[in-house]
């Protein structure tokens, strides 16, 4: 079949949409590339659509995982500090006040997440003294709650930091 007669043959499927590709591939030799990288395409469309969801997948249990074991250890060391309400721990931002309440702060001071970038360091830096205080009244070294000032391992070493202030009894 020549280029001719296959573009007849395809104008003429535009009227007849009950066609299959199997036709389509046995009437026209030049359609056979194209349908292959069509499915292939389409293949790796959905290859690339299911690596992104198992990616969001992943992250979200990753973030889940960790508010849980940081809920977790707060629970347990306002626990172990006799605090009245332990189970602020699993709440976002009541934790905060939680832990400002703790470290001999009023809770009102979490209201300082309201004011942009300079509220939040002035938070940063009240949450490392509450910590640094917590820390002490536990009977751990005070500076690991210096942990989250330390470029990009910062965060790992807190998370080490209040699972030993949490389960270590000294």
């Amino acid at each position: 079949m020549t280029l001719e007669q296959c573009t007849q043959f395809l104008q003429s499927i535009e009227e007849n949409t009950a066609v299959t590709a199997e036709q389509i591939l046995e009437n026209c030799q030049f359609a056979g590339p194209l349908t292959k990288s069509f499915s292939s395409g389409a293949i790796g469309g959905l290859f690339l659509g299911v690596l992104i969801t198992l990616g969001i997948l992943i992250v979200f249990l990753l973030i889940l995982g960790l508010y849980i074991y940081t809920s977790l250890a707060w629970y347990t060391i306002a626990k172990k500090l006799k605090y009245k309400k332990p189970w602020l721990a699993w709440i976002p931002i009541a934790n905060i006040a939680m832990m400002l309440e703790l470290g001999g702060f009023h809770w009102a001071w979490v209201f300082l997440v309201l004011i942009p970038i300079l509220g939040w360091i002035a938070l940063f830096i009240i949450l490392i003294i509450a910590r640094w205080r917590i820390f002490e009244k536990r009977k751990h070294p005070a500076w690991f709650s210096l942990a989250p000032i330390i470029p990009k391992v910062g965060g790992i070493l807190h998370l080490i930091a209040i699972g030993f202030v949490a389960w270590q009894d000294k």
